[in-house]
């Protein structure tokens, strides 16, 4: 079951007891996770960022080559890590690998985008679910993916990492448009749907019926500024109430 195709078992589904569960799991390990994680100084907080990347590219290439294995190899959009959740891969590379303006990058993605990508997973999760058994890798990495978004943005919060100010928004703004230029490219040339951005996807639908000729404008747009906005206010309100 653990690396069967698609439609072979029953998938867990969306909104049921399963998937009730597997959120309440993954949100009591993310409290564990952080209560006993213990900081005496800023490198501490580098090296588990170095080890979740590596630990999450691992487990994204496995997924790439599962994809590749079962026939998905015209279906771009189920192993070309080009998602706005995504990003975690690469701000990780460049928080935890890197120095200077690149590591401010990844450092500002952590600290907002990643925080509100995973609790945007737990309200409104990926197709995995809905296509996958419980039990089954690719719904286990996506649940251990958003988990460590959303504990590397609380630890990076909590102890206070990186100071974000609003004018950070470039060095965000900066790698999601990269990113979301690589997705528009692969999607044109390979009738994919990498970011959203070329076609409406579930609530996104939402936005292709209102903004219709414009719908990739407005999305590239759209996730180059408001997740930033949204987890830089999170990010503040945590520092506040919390730490």
């Amino acid at each position: 079951m653990f690396f069967a195709k698609p439609d072979i078992y029953p998938a867990c589904g969306l909104y049921n007891l399963k998937h009730l569960i597997s959120i309440i799991v993954l949100i009591f390990l993310i409290i564990i996770g952080v209560k006993n994680t213990k900081i005496k100084k800023k490198e501490d907080i580098t090296k588990i960022i170095k080890i979740f990347t590596i630990i999450i590219w691992i487990l994204e290439i496995i997924k790439i080559i599962f994809n590749l294995f079962i026939g998905n190899i015209n279906n771009v959009n189920t192993y070309v890590p080009l998602y706005y959740c995504s990003i975690l891969l690469y701000a990780g590379i460049l928080s935890g690998f890197t120095k200077g303006k690149l590591k401010k990058v990844g450092d500002i993605f952590l600290a907002t985008g990643c925080l509100f990508a995973g609790i945007c997973f737990l309200i409104s999760p990926g197709t995995s679910l809905g296509i996958y058994p419980l039990f089954h890798f690719i719904s286990f990495q996506s649940l251990f993916y958003h988990a460590v978004m959303i504990y590397l943005g609380i630890i990076i919060i909590k102890y206070k990492y990186v100071k974000v100010h609003i004018s950070d928004i470039k060095y965000y703004s900066f790698l999601v448009f990269i990113i979301c230029a690589l997705a528009y490219i692969i999607n044109i040339n390979f009738n994919g749907n990498l970011m959203f951005i070329n076609e409406g996807f579930q609530l996104f639908l939402i936005f292709e019926n209102v903004f219709k000729n414009y719908y990739s404008l407005v999305m590239i747009i759209g996730q180059m500024t408001i997740p930033f906005l949204i987890g830089f206010l999170i990010n503040k309100l945590l520092n506040l109430i919390f730490f």
